[in-house]
């Protein structure tokens, strides 16, 4: 809805952004969120990152309000189960989005995505920008007592590179050569290569030294306690009361967050009193508009058509061309998102600002005569038949998907939708590539390499299987470049091949609406999926 994009940008700016809930209808977001620990991308909404279905949406048993046993609590929905409560190992948006409440890395981000100090409280780059120096807070505590000092973050980190003589947990720190602890509290590391990245990579959670059973019991530093998880149902955190920084002790004692991936139960709960706050379809937040405070947003996340560029006919860069010029983005923003949504062009949402690439809005309009002549060149005249594989709990994309079936059948394509769950999907769809095409969200992430690495032969996850010489070595100059102008530059012109190759078919950035009982504040936005709950607070 590109006359609606400069007021969404507007209000992405006064009250930043959080990619809460993506695709899906959760207030945690769906999207494909901030880098997982074995280096993937987070998908959402039915993004490889973001759920599990299948089960039926467990909606909160006890009545909501600000009271529970005399304790200040929040209930708030997400759309997709854990895949794991140890942060190395998750690499769902929805997850992600809860346990930075209960974990921190050295750096953190703000609500403008830019990176501020975390368990370090400041640091030092040297000139060659191969030496990060991390000067550590003297007064964290974990969650289970220990104090934590730089014997904590080189264990974190010797994991993290595979220094320790393991496999490295993440391909992202695999250029670390190095890692030194002059003092408790100070820790020097060193990078094979330049990564103009590096610095936001740090976000990842730093784990106690010995302790192992984050997949039972998660410890970490953060302002809020893991409490418990009830598969089917929920988790909960409670306020971490020795928690280091006031500036963001929590205001509440415990928040509830329900597995819930039905909107109308969503709804429901929120109108019975047995959720607070939710993330709800554009239709329903104008039902509930008169009882609920409404906030709004782009949330930097792409809904995606994946083709899999390895198989017949996909393998054929005209084929997906053709495709390209079948797909009407608007109908979907209107029939699927209550035309609440920015029409994409790239990988990129408009949000990322400085390395999006604005000029390829006409690269491909709809074209029904186009397609089909490309498509007889490519050997197709006559179409063909393919499956949708589609995430089963998130509607929006089966919907999604119900419509592109129609769009396809204009040039003889014969479209099946196949339904299936999100655990057998992050294993068939995004680990595996066993598939022919889908719908899914990706999330986006606080550096564009991020994002646009997910399309580089190197890169482990890349379910879509494009393939691009030229494209990795643009990727490769790009993560070298400390110039930030010249490191756009090359961005912009890697959005520009892979629109030109149609490696996927970029539909749209959902809007996240949430709906909140109207005494409860400070909900924010955040570039990339975060339930930031240490905000959040009820009015007297």
């Amino acid at each position: 809805m590109k006359k609606n994009l400069k007021n969404m940008l507007c209000i992405f700016m006064a009250v930043s952004m959080l990619i809460l809930a993506g695709c899906g209808n959760s207030a945690a977001g769906t999207g494909a969120s901030g880098s997982s620990a074995s280096g993937t991308s987070a998908v959402s909404a039915g993004s490889p990152e973001s759920q599990k279905t299948g089960e039926e949406s467990t909606a909160p048993a006890q009545t909501a309000g600000t009271e529970n046993q005399g304790e200040k609590v929040v209930r708030i929905n997400v759309g997709s189960e854990p895949d794991s409560l140890d942060p190395w190992m998750s690499a769902a948006t929805d997850t992600e989005a809860i346990f930075m409440n209960v974990f921190e890395g050295l750096v953190r981000f703000d609500e403008a995505g830019s990176i501020i100090p975390g368990l370090a409280e400041s640091w030092d780059i040297s000139n060659d920008s191969l030496t990060y120096t991390f000067h550590l807070r003297k007064n964290v505590t974990f969650h289970n007592g220990s104090p934590m000092t730089s014997e904590d973050v080189i264990y974190t980190y010797e994991n993290l590179s595979g220094l320790n003589g393991e496999k490295a947990i993440s391909s992202k720190f695999s250029s670390i050569t190095n890692l030194e602890a002059p003092d408790d509290y100070t820790v020097v590391m060193t990078l094979s290569d330049v990564n103009a990245a590096f610095l936001q990579f740090n976000k990842i959670a730093v784990l106690p030294k010995g302790y192992e059973e984050q997949a039972v019991a998660p410890v970490g530093t953060g302002p809020f306690r893991f409490v418990e998880y009830v598969p089917g149902q929920k988790v909960v955190l409670e306020k971490n009361t020795e928690y280091y920084d006031e500036s963001r002790m929590p205001m509440i004692d415990k928040a509830e967050i329900y597995i819930m991936t039905d909107e109308s139960a969503v709804v429901t709960a929120l109108q019975s009193g047995q959720l607070d706050i939710a993330g709800v379809s554009a239709e329903n937040a104008e039902i509930l508009s008169g009882e609920f405070d409404i906030y709004n947003s782009p949330q930097n996340m792409v809904q995606i058509f994946a083709l899999n560029n390895s198989v017949k006919p996909f393998d054929n860069v005209k084929v997906r061309q053709a495709i390209s010029y079948v797909i009407d983005k608007q109908q979907v923003i209107d029939g699927v998102f209550g035309g609440y949504a920015t029409e994409l062009y790239s990988n990129f949402s408009p949000v990322m600002g400085t390395y999006y690439n604005d000029q390829l809005a006409d690269t491909y309009t709809v074209d029904i005569e186009k397609a089909k002549e490309l498509l007889t060149e490519a050997g197709y005249g006559d179409g063909f038949s393919m499956t949708i594989t589609v995430p089963a709990n998130y509607q929006k994309h089966i919907d999604t998907a119900q419509i592109i079936v129609e769009q396809l059948k204009q040039v003889n394509i014969t479209a099946e939708i196949q339904l299936i769950e999100w655990a057998a999907w992050l294993e068939d769809v995004y680990t595996n590539a066993q598939y022919q095409t889908t719908i899914v969200g990706l999330t986006g992430k606080l550096d564009p390499n991020d994002v646009l690495g997910r399309y580089t032969t190197t890169y482990a996850k890349n379910f879509f299987k494009y393939a691009n010489p030229a494209y990795d070595g643009l990727i490769e100059k790009a993560i070298k470049e400390t110039d930030e102008t010249v490191r756009a530059e090359y961005y912009k012109e890697c959005q520009k091949i892979l629109t030109e190759d149609a490696a996927a078919v970029w539909i749209c950035d959902p809007n996240l609406t949430v709906a909140s009982r109207k005494d409860l504040k400070g909900y924010t936005f955040y570039p990339v999926g975060f339930m930031d709950f240490s905000k959040m607070y009820y009015e007297d």
